[in-house]
């Protein structure tokens, strides 16, 4: 395991500053806001570096942890199926980030980077070993809300993680996670914006699961992780969702957005 500290104005001298890894971080950047951020984000950082997966979400002291979002590039897709294994009890005891928090204490950023056969024997088996993971390299922020954990994957198919891959990481770590929390920033703030009127939110009067499914769609979650986060499978979600969008007049994404914001368009 290797962890370093991120601290603004320091990137290592030896990390290879290129045209790709600027070209993949503006890509990155362009994709704030959108509904696919991440699908479009994975792809943009495979221009500067081979990536299989990646994954964003929340620990927390007390309680469950929350996925944000993920999605995977070239390599089959288990994200969902192995986020469903973590939440449902691997979280317990999944010890990976501990050092991170000792080190940054409340505060800070950092680095982790974590080889398949150091992680913990059965979150090992029932993700990284049933997957074919090789390696996670994860960019961390840590603040009063607890733990936002950016999480990269190298599939078996891929070689391993070089000093130099883990370096540009590294250097990319600090715009990468405020590109991750400006986003996520966005889409909660769409979820919590309503008509100011007396007929009060737009999920107002929804049965609890769709209203539920509805709310997660706007933070810019994706079938998969709304499913994951509320146990369900994909298509139950959809069937809530397009319940919920027959009652409420609508048929697509962008017009919950445009519900929720009082107006037709989603910025």
């Amino acid at each position: 395991m290797q962890l370093v500290s991120l601290q603004r104005g320091k990137s290592p001298a030896e990390a290879p500053a290129s045209e790709m890894s600027a070209t993949a971080l503006a890509g990155v950047i362009a994709c704030i806001g959108e509904l696919d951020f991440a699908t479009r984000g994975l792809e943009r950082l495979n221009q500067a570096l081979c990536l299989g997966w990646w994954s964003v979400y929340q620990l927390f002291d007390q309680g469950p942890p929350v996925m944000h979002l993920s999605a995977s590039f070239g390599v089959a897709d288990g994200t969902l199926e192995s986020w469903q294994a973590y939440r449902s009890g691997l979280y317990r005891r999944d010890r990976t980030f501990a050092e991170a928090k000792d080190v940054l204490d409340g505060s800070g950023q950092a680095l982790m980077h974590w080889h398949a056969h150091e992680m913990p024997a059965p979150q090992r088996a029932q993700i990284y070993t049933r997957h074919r993971l090789r390696e996670r390299v994860s960019l961390i922020h840590a603040d009063a809300q607890g733990l936002l954990a950016v999480n990269v994957y190298r599939h078996e198919a891929h070689p391993r993680f070089n000093d130099g891959e883990v370096d540009l990481l590294r250097a990319l770590g600090l715009p990468l996670l405020a590109c991750v929390r400006r986003h996520l920033q966005d889409v909660a703030a769409c979820a919590k914006a309503a008509p100011a009127d007396e007929s009060g939110s737009v999920l107002d009067g929804l049965p609890r699961r769709e209203r539920e499914v509805c709310e997660r769609l706007l933070r810019g979650w994706t079938h998969e992780g709304v499913a994951a986060d509320l146990c369900l499978s994909p298509a139950t979600v959809k069937t809530y969702r397009d319940r919920a969008f027959e009652r409420l007049g609508i048929h697509h994404r962008n017009e919950l957005f445009a519900r929720a914001i009082g107006r037709f368009t989603k910025r």
